[in-house]
């Protein structure tokens, strides 16, 4: 179980970093054929990263909707994104071809991602009664008090 962190906290970091939204929609459920493979590809990616920090992934959280799975990545830049993307010898580029090999256009699965680059200050979290989550997570996990305990201040604190 996790550890519970009683009391409200916040996430510091003073790089920038990278926020990566990524998920696929299953637009046809009946065609598992095609859905569960994608769906299976994102572990191994997962794995590799995590088993490898150097590649520069900070953290991840889990989610699920009726339509798929939504992974939030939290990465050290978007070069070291981009690098593991386009590696051949990382498991993005195989599933990305067999993925348009597979699916292409036909519109039976969707993937989608977006990507936010976030300079340091430029930005703001509070987790109260949480285990380590999200950003609080990926970077320093510190108590949200003095300026850090309204919105507004947070922002600013480390400036």
């Amino acid at each position: 179980m996790l550890y519970i962190h009683a009391g409200r906290f916040t996430a510091q970091s003073d790089h920038p970093f990278v926020v990566f939204l990524i998920g696929m929609r299953v637009n046809q459920w009946w065609r598992v054929d095609k859905w569960l493979p994608v769906a299976q590809a994102m572990g191994p990616m997962i794995r590799t990263l995590m088993s490898n920090p150097d590649k520069g992934l900070l953290h991840v959280e889990y989610f699920a909707n009726l339509r798929g799975p939504l992974l939030v990545q939290y990465w050290r830049s978007f070069d070291a994104l981009e690098a593991f993307a386009n590696d051949p010898a990382d498991p993005h580029h195989a599933a990305w071809r067999a993925f348009n090999h597979a699916v292409g256009a036909s519109g039976i699965v969707g993937i989608w991602h977006e990507t936010y680059l976030v300079e340091p200050h430029q930005y703001e979290c509070v987790y109260g009664n949480m285990p380590r989550f999200g950003l609080g997570a990926a970077h320093t996990h510190i108590p949200a008090v003095g300026q850090r305990n309204a919105a507004r201040t947070r922002l600013y604190a480390n400036q």
